[in-house]
C-alpha cells in the first residue's frame, strides 16, 4: 500500500523533531517561527496530523505533549527520494544524477564526494 507522504511544512517539522529528538509543539514552533511566519495552531494541527501519519509519536509530560520521531529520518528521507525518483524519473536513478551534475550547482568538493560515493559502493 502507499504510505502517507509528507508536505513541505511537515518535513520542516520532522526536521525540528529529528534534530532536538524529543519537542513539544512549543519547541517546535519557536524554531519554525525564527524562519518563517506561521501561526501556533498551524503547529499543533500539523503535528497532530503527522502523528495520525505516524510519523511523530507523543507522551503526556504535564498539561502538554512531547513528541518524538517515531521512524529515524534517514529512512524517511530514503523513502521519500525513491518517491521522487519513481516519480519524477519514472524509477530511474542515472537522469537525477546526471542532473544534478550537469546543473552546474555541485561545487567541486561535492562532484569530489559524489565520486568518492560511487567508488565505494563499487
Amino acid at each position: 500500500g502507499t504510505k502517507p507522504g509528507l508536505g513541505a511544512r511537515e518535513l520542516a517539522i520532522m526536521k525540528v523533531v529529528w534534530r532536538l529528538e524529543e519537542a513539544s509543539v512549543r519547541e517546535v514552533y519557536e524554531t519554525l517561527r525564527r524562519r518563517r511566519p506561521l501561526a501556533y495552531t498551524t503547529v499543533v494541527t500539523m503535528m497532530t496530523t503527522l502523528e495520525g501519519k505516524g510519523f511523530l509519536r507523543k507522551r503526556a509530560d504535564g498539561r502538554a505533549f512531547r513528541y518524538r520521531p517515531a521512524r529515524p529520518g534517514r529512512r524517511v528521507i530514503t523513502s521519500l527520494v525513491q518517491e521522487f525518483v519513481e516519480r519524477v524519473f519514472d524509477g530511474a536513478s542515472q537522469p537525477l544524477l546526471a542532473h544534478l551534475v550537469t546543473d552546474g550547482r555541485l561545487t567541486k568538493e561535492e562532484r569530489e564526494e559524489l565520486k568518492r560515493l560511487i567508488d565505494e559502493a563499487e
